[in-house]
């Protein structure tokens, strides 16, 4: 098979994939990764939804033999415009368009079934929202009703970059590859792209999301200083969210809401994330729990003997990104030094995903004085860096139930990480006979640096606690966590979707 297929192959399984796999290393595409080559009897498509070309580099995996179609498709890159022609459009097609954002506002929407609605001469088609009367004077009216503090050139073309999208999308869905079953692990644009092609093709759709998509966006978009804020510093108060933020907010609210609906199965990984999803409108019955797994096997390999010293080395695997709060860890080095002089910590992951922010956090580890102490090693693998540590650390806002922990965890490491996601349930236990396991390691608030140093010294320093936490890690992960059940429940949900078939 030839490095990048491209041709749109019939699939069992065609994966929507949203600035992921295959051109992004990072925890959900080693494990779209895992998945598909644990799966030989499955055909796969992968669709990858980017921003913009120049975002990416070249394939960052070997494409499994089993992944016969590869797509990739880029939101903001410079399209032509239709033509500029106003189109003739229904007389009732303003009443539609206010019917229809009330809807979606309100969230009591039923899944819309955008197969005509987006296409050339319909009232929701590209050259009817850029061009046509009726958008305009929707875009006019929403402005002088709701909008208190932009200027209307930035609520014009705020709204304008914000549904232009959805047509490249829509563009998109009409070139899937013949599929029994589209399935996405997130809502967001990849989402809204698999209920399209669900929509056409008249097949399932199955949505699974590592962490709440729209909750992450929330977390990015309140940070994003390309939202154009038009009010001075004194008109700012720090307690409100500009209109044109809130915006973007409820745009992701409402894909995540209309995914939610088109899916016949919703996936999350532990029961507090099944819970947002129902309060986020996803219904009851259609969700299931499914918790990651590793290869415990392949990573039992790198525990070290029982006995042996820990390495006074921390480290945190991820992105360096503001959701994985990078700074608090070089901060939670700078306070572990004061404890432990010896003591090294390690950023194992790429830092070309937001250069900026990566370039701050090397100031930061210099104005602190740690250019000894805190290493950035970039991407490696983990069977490199994991024999050599002592501690895993997490320090992200944002989670779901990360690999990343998992992995420590089968490798025999203990580990400190914040309160989010699953990580209280992974390091202290879930149920009666999980939790009867014991701790295996240390969980804290958000952002507080001191914590972690403490949390990390006193394992370091505690041989007996630490051989304690140790075995928990590795109890835990071989007990609950083992790939082979996540791949089994997978498989198993696959079939039920393209029931009778079943797979070839």
């Amino acid at each position: 098979m030839p490095d990048t297929p491209s041709s749109p192959e019939a699939c069992d399984v065609t994966l929507l994939l949203e600035g992921t796999y295959p051109y992004i290393k990072g925890g959900v595409s080693t494990w779209v990764h895992q998945l598909i080559g644990a799966l030989p009897q499955w055909r796969f498509g992968a669709v990858f939804v980017g921003s913009r070309q120049q975002d990416y580099g070249g394939l960052q995996y070997q494409l499994p033999s089993n992944l016969v179609s590869l797509q990739t498709f880029y939101l903001f890159d410079e399209l032509t415009p239709p033509r500029i022609k106003p189109p003739r459009l229904p007389d009732d097609t303003a009443t539609r368009y206010a019917a229809l954002h009330e809807s979606l506002r309100a969230g009591r929407s039923e899944p819309l079934d955008f197969r005509d609605q987006l296409e050339p001469g319909q009232p929701l088609s590209e050259e009817a929202f850029l061009y046509g009367e009726p958008a305009w004077r929707f875009i006019t009216e929403a402005y002088g009703a709701n909008a208190t503090d932009p200027s209307f050139v930035d609520y014009f073309w705020t709204i304008r970059n914000m549904h232009r999208p959805i047509w490249t999308l829509a563009r998109a869905a009409r070139t899937l590859p013949p599929s029994r079953l589209f399935f996405s692990p997130s809502t967001g644009y990849a989402g809204m792209l698999g209920g399209l092609g669900a929509q056409r093709q008249g097949r399932p759709f199955m949505l699974m999301e590592h962490g709440i998509y729209t909750k992450e966006r929330r977390i990015d978009l309140m940070n994003a200083a390309w939202v154009s804020d038009s009010r001075n510093p004194l008109e700012r108060d720090p307690t409100e969210v500009s209109h044109l933020r809130e915006l973007w907010i409820h745009f992701f609210e409402i894909l995540g809401h209309q995914a939610y609906r088109r899916a016949s199965t919703i996936i999350s990984l532990f029961e507090a994330a099944r819970q947002q999803q129902i309060r986020d409108g996803a219904e009851p019955a259609r969700t299931c729990i499914v918790p990651n797994g590793v290869n415990i096997g392949q990573l039992a390999r790198l525990r070290r003997p029982a006995g042996t010293p820990p390495p006074p080395v921390i480290c945190l695997l991820g992105r360096v990104v503001p959701v994985k709060d990078i700074k608090t860890f070089i901060r939670a080095a700078h306070a572990l030094q004061q404890r432990l002089p010896a003591a090294q910590a390690w950023i194992v992951g790429p830092e070309d995903e937001d250069p900026a922010y990566s370039r701050e956090c090397h100031e930061l580890t210099h104005a602190l004085g740690l250019g000894e102490t805190v290493r950035f090693f970039g991407f490696r693998r983990i069977d490199e860096i994991l024999p050599q540590v002592g501690v895993l650390v997490l320090t992200s806002i944002s989670e779901g139930q990360p690999l990343s922990v998992l992995e420590g965890f089968a490798a025999g490491l203990p580990c400190v990480t914040t309160d989010t996601g699953a990580c209280s349930e992974l390091v202290y236990g879930r149920g009666a006979d999980d939790k009867a396991l014991g701790s295996a390691g240390t969980v804290v608030g958000l952002a507080d640096h001191e914590a972690i140093a403490r949390a990390c010294a006193a394992l370091l320093d505690d041989p007996e606690a630490y051989a304690r936490a140790a075995q928990t890690a590795v109890w835990r992960a071989e007990r609950y966590y083992d790939v082979r059940q996540m791949i089994g429940a997978l498989d198993r949900l696959f079939r039920t979707h393209t029931h009778p078939e079943g797979a070839r």
